[in-house]
């Protein structure tokens, strides 16, 4: 395999997707941020709070209706921080894994 060849095994989508980070403590707030990239196994965004490789993630995607053929879609997922990279201006890029998910009900997510 050549040097620097992409060795991820699932294929990815470049893909702006509004997503929610949840707070792992009851002080701290929900993080708004959008993907950058998404396939089945993991996705990267890009936000302006620190993150920690190994550290547990839980997040909610909303898949858009022209996506989805049925209306905005929520998806609860719950995974891993698997790296983070520097950014511009006091941002990081952080890769996650998913472990697993779940679509979320329509009237769970209904404002």
């Amino acid at each position: 395999m050549p040097d620097g060849a992409d060795r991820r095994e699932a294929r990815r989508f470049s893909m702006s997707l509004p997503m929610r980070v949840l707070p792992r403590e009851a002080r701290s707030k929900e993080l708004r941020a959008n993907t950058r990239d998404v396939s089945y196994r993991g996705l990267y965004f890009v936000s302006e709070t620190k993150f920690d490789v190994g550290n547990p993630i839980e997040f909610v995607l909303t898949l858009p209706q022209k996506v989805s053929a049925s209306g905005e879609v929520d998806i609860r997922c719950v995974g891993q921080v698997v790296r983070v990279e520097a950014g511009k201006n006091g941002t990081v890029g952080i890769a996650a894994k998913i472990e697993r998910y779940e679509f979320l009900p329509v009237s769970a997510t209904a404002a």
